[in-house]
């Protein structure tokens, strides 16, 4: 391809610089500080203020408000002050928490920023994309995204995905030798579009804004963050709470006005009560609980890229992955070597056995100038494959990169994960071909030998065949070696080929993997491995792993293609192992397990299974040797690569729902318990248990800490995998949720009237009166009375939330065993709240607000046991199932 023609503004190059070596770091770092980093300008961050004014903007507080107005007209200026104050501590507290969340975000943005292979100094290094100047000299190849607007002065096959840009739905093509005219951009590439075939150079003409993205940056703009299907549950349920929480407080003052209640006092309490029953910030601790959990799975090795991933991620039934780099080390070291009809071992030192040195170096000649990969002064850069043929030729004394300049390149195919190989055209005037062993005899009819070129007769062949299944048979990856006329004035020969030889190499299997493997099936998620080698050796390698058992677990892309939909169907319900697949097969894979029902996670990192990425349930892409493209199509990027943090993944996934799952339990129980108590107690005729004050003080508690230290609890990954997925859009309230929120809700009522009528109660047993609704509201009438039965409940239901938020930790073991202090902000949240509720009832200027009474020693250890119920009820429950797991 021709690098000389100038198609670029004579001010990228300015005179003397070459373009072969690229700019000097000096004058890099010159042009970056005159025209700043190479990204989208983005929103200014939201402001504390603004922040904290948003969470305002809520109907329920709207409804707050109105309650202190009132309240201050009717000069109950302790409520008011208690409903303000009660605002601002919750604006502030999901101020504060928002805040978190959001630079968890951006923590995580920085983990996946795309990065740039560019030429300074001569030499070729990687680096950040948002550090590219105007002038740099970038290297694209199959898979990369295109980290500024390009100026394209060398091609090679090379296709451009510019849908991102320009809507186009099919690669375009690019060519160097086609562009000049002002109007086709053959010569030119764009930012944040990807390159899905072939390689290229070019020049940055534009950064950042400059870019053609940047002038139409309105197309992606920030949408804000996608909300879950659960965050979208919560948010329904939310609003049915509202509405069913407003019809009972109508209904509740209807009552009010029936028994001829004090109507003012009446509305403030249903009003307050209408908003403090329903957890209000329940979509909110969720968005919360999610934000920070994906900033945690950073830990595990796995970013998060799409949030309702977290979510699905405990929901996987069956994990597609490939074998080279996450079943296995992708550390490729050649095992053995076939050449004409003999096996040689390699050894640390070279190849023994040799016979016929002329033909070994014409087949270590053809593996490294048909690679792309290099090894020079200690480094090495390229895919481990190709790396272990230049390694294998360096043992033999072979100097790769001389030979390289010594027959340059002048045409090439690059590799095709369809086709299975590649093939480079010399100045010698020779073609080398490279690939899978089935694939590259299919084009050969002769063979390489010592006495000269032999015809590849039948024979030849069977016995070449045999070979590769006994290596594949042995888990080696064999790759196959040919050589063709490519004197066409560089047309590309593939066909009339002559067989060279072939190679196996071992990828040692994780041992990690294979325990991942067997964890999977204990937590009924299936493994199915997709790899384009051959049957045998993706056998050999999944019956190591444990994947497989029998060879008729296993199916060929050839065989595939011949089944029906149906008949695939009932395939994929046993196949384990699929060898050979082209990637629109793989695709097919995908959607056939999800027609069979199953929650599909698929692994790859090529440029061909961006395709497979998008269509199943989880898209995961690696993080170190992934293209760039796979990640754009990914969920989730694993940033070590390995299998085993998929398992990792999938029990964080599952404790991240469970929390969530248990918050909401929590949460609408204990609102729950509040709401029966009022309309209880006003139905049967009583006063009212507590003060609109109480009501809001005891959701504070209730809303605040407890349900944040729940959400953020830390979970055994263990037991998580000791359950089966739970099935895709299961109802929070499955497995037991809908009973344990009513058991509870329940008892909380119960204990909290059980409290309320304590004292008049014991009033009526000491002047032996009978117990009647009459005599309990006798004596409620009396204010010194009312007003300590008003401070047992607001006690016993305040301090009742913390013990329950305690036992709802993990409903299935006793809470007050080895793991009680495990979660230190749930022993923040029960301590403050004790410490607040004694406050409330011993500090005077408190008592005059809250209109509570002082209470004895003795008082305090009776309604702290009678709160204490929900737990002690939680640890007769537990130690009563302790035996069954958290997934029954």
């Amino acid at each position: 391809m021709s690098m000389e023609r100038q198609m670029y503004p004579e001010k990228m190059v300015p005179k003397g610089e070459e373009r072969s070596r690229g700019l000097t770091e000096q004058e890099a770092r010159r042009r970056l500080a005159r025209d700043g980093y190479n990204q989208m300008q983005e929103k200014k961050p939201k402001s504390p203020l603004v922040t904290f004014m948003q969470q305002l903007q809520d109907p329920l507080i709207y409804i707050l408000v109105v309650a202190a107005i009132i309240s201050i007209m009717l000069q109950e200026i302790s409520d008011a002050v208690i409903i303000v104050v009660v605002v601002l501590v919750n604006a502030t507290v999901g101020m504060i928490q928002e805040g978190k969340a959001e630079k968890a975000l951006e923590a995580l943005k920085q983990l996946t920023s795309p990065q740039a292979v560019v030429v300074r100094d001569g030499i070729q290094k990687l680096i950040p994309a948002k550090e590219l100047v105007e002038g740099d000299l970038v290297c694209l190849e199959a898979g990369a995204q295109v980290p500024a607007d390009l100026q394209l002065i060398e091609t090679s096959h090379m296709k451009v995905e510019e849908a991102a840009l320009t809507g186009e739905s099919l690669p375009v093509e690019k060519d160097v030798t086609r562009g000049g005219h002002k109007d086709d951009n053959y010569d030119k590439a764009f930012m944040s579009t990807y390159v899905t075939q072939g390689r290229g150079m070019g020049i940055v003409t534009a950064t950042g804004m400059r870019t053609e993205l940047g002038r139409i940056a309105a197309l992606i703009d920030d949408a804000g963050q996608e909300a879950t299907p659960l965050q979208k549950r919560m948010g329904e349920l939310g609003k049915l709470l509202s509405i069913l929480s407003i019809g009972l407080c109508v209904a509740l003052f209807i009552i009010a006005v029936l028994q001829h209640r004090d109507i003012p006092e009446m509305l403030i309490t249903a009003i307050s009560l209408a908003v403090a029953v329903v957890p209000e910030g329940l979509p909110a601790v969720v968005t919360v609980t999610m934000a920070l959990s994906v900033a945690k799975m950073v830990r595990v090795n796995t970013i998060v890229r799409r949030m309702p991933s977290v979510e699905t991620l405990g929901a996987v039934t069956v994990v597609c992955s490939d074998k080279t780099g996450t079943l296995t080390k992708n550390c490729m070291t050649v095992e053995k070597v076939y050449l004409e009809d003999r096996e040689l071992e390699v050894t640390e030192k070279g190849i023994k056995g040799v016979t016929d040195q002329s033909l070994l170096q014409e087949f270590l000649q053809g593996m490294v100038l048909c690679n792309d990969a290099h090894m020079q002064d200690g480094n090495q850069v390229g895919d481990p494959t190709e790396l272990a043929l230049l390694q294998l030729a360096w043992k033999q004394g072979m100097d790769g990169e001389a030979l390289r300049r010594k027959d340059p390149r002048t045409g090439e195919v690059p590799f095709d994960s369809g086709r299975k190989m590649m093939t480079t055209i010399h100045r010698s005037g020779v073609s080398y071909t490279k690939g899978a062993p089935d694939e590259i005899l299919k084009r050969c009819t002769h063979i390489q030998g010592r006495s000269g070129v032999l015809p590849l007769t039948e024979g030849r062949r069977s016995r070449l065949l045999q070979q590769v299944s006994q290596m594949s048979g042995e888990a080696l990856r064999t790759l196959a070696l040919a050589k063709g006329d490519g004197q066409s004035r560089g047309r590309v020969q593939e066909q009339n080929l002559i067989w060279l030889g072939m190679l196996g190499m071992l990828d040692p299997i994780r041992p990690e993997a294979a325990a991942a493997v067997q964890s999977f099936r204990r937590a009924g998620v299936s493994t199915v491995m997709i790899t384009g080698d051959h049957v045998d050796t993706a056998f050999a390698v999944g019956k190591k792993l444990g994947i497989v058992e029998r060879k008729d677990q296993c199916l060929t892309g050839q065989t595939m293609s011949a089944l029906s939909l149906e008949e695939l169907a009932a395939r994929l319900a046993h196949t384990r192992v699929f060898a050979r697949v082209t990637p629109s097969q793989k695709v097919d894979i995908v959607k056939g397990l999800k027609a069979n029902g199953e929650v599909v996670a698929m692994m790859g990192d090529g440029v061909n299974d961006a395709p497979s990425l998008k269509n199943a349930d989880i898209g995961i892409a690696m993080g170190k040797g992934g293209t760039d493209v796979a990640k754009q199509a990914s969920d989730i990027i694993l940033t070590d690569d390995n299998f085993a943090t998929v398992e990792k993944a999938i029990a964080e996934g599952r404790g991240i729902y469970e929390n969530i799952r248990k918050t909401v339990i929590f949460l609408l129980s204990s609102n729950l318990g509040e709401m029966l108590t009022m309309f209880v107690a006003v139905l049967i005729g009583l006063a009212s248990p507590l003060k609109s004050g109480h009501i809001l003080w005891i959701n504070l508690i209730t809303d605040s800490l407890p349900a944040l230290a729940l959400s953020m609890d830390k979970n055994d990954p263990a037991r998580q995998m000791e359950c089966m997925p739970r099935k895709p859009g299961e109802s929070l309230f499955a497995r037991g949720g809908l009973l344990c929120t009513c058991f509870y809700g329940a008892l909380i009522t119960l204990i909290g009237l059980v409290a309320f009528l304590l004292i008049p109660l014991v009033v009526l047993q000491h002047n032996e009166l009978t117990f009647s609704i009459e005599n309990i509201q006798n004596c409620l009438a009396q204010e010194r009375i009312l007003s300590r039965s008003q401070t047992y409940a607001f006690t016993v239901l305040g301090m009742c939330q913390l013990f329950h938020a305690v036992g709802m930790r993990d409903t299935h073991r006793p809470a007050l065993g080895s793991h009680f202090l495990s979660n230190p902000l749930m022993v923040v949240a029960v301590v403050l709240g004790f410490a607040l509720q004694v406050m409330v009832t011993e500090i005077p200027f408190f008592i005059d607000i809250f209109g509570t009474s002082h209470l004895s020693l003795t008082e305090w250890g009776l309604l702290t046991l009678l709160a204490a119920v929900p737990l002690l009820a939680h640890e007769c429950i537990a130690l009563l199932f302790m035996q069954k797991t958290i997934c029954h």
